[in-house]
């Protein structure tokens, strides 16, 4: 099973923290990438660009329409994230621990769908 593996923060994020603890955070988020890639439950994974750099993106009146940054009254934004293979979800939330000891912030784990689920697909072929 497939699952995403979500960390979030903001700009101040890193406010405060040594940088020991910057420098031992993203080392072993360089070994966590080697370690799934070795195990070969490593999907993809990717670090985020700044939320400065974002545009939100709506249709209005049928026009789309793109404005700067995510949405205004989020405070916290995805920032990287993981997509592993894994047998069990306990796995994915054994690895999302991992990262939250190491990142010191909430890590959320999510399962990635092939299609809608089964009781969508059951009310739009009724």
């Amino acid at each position: 099973m497939k699952y995403m593996i979500m960390t979030f923060g903001d700009t101040s994020g890193l406010e405060g923290k040594s940088p020991e603890w910057i420098k031992e955070m993203i080392e072993f988020m360089q070994r966590i990438d080697v370690e799934l890639t070795e195990s070969g439950e490593l999907v993809f994974q990717q670090g985020l660009a700044d939320p400065s750099q974002a545009r939100t993106v709506r249709v209005q009146q049928g026009v789309p329409v793109a404005t700067d940054g995510p949405f205004a009254e989020s405070r916290e934004s995805l920032v990287g994230f993981w997509v592993v293979d894994v047998e069990h979800q306990a796995r994915a939330v054994e690895i999302a621990a991992r990262i939250s000891r190491a990142a010191d912030a909430p890590i959320e784990v999510r399962q990635c769908m092939d299609a809608p689920p089964d009781d969508v697909m059951e009310q739009i072929s009724t």
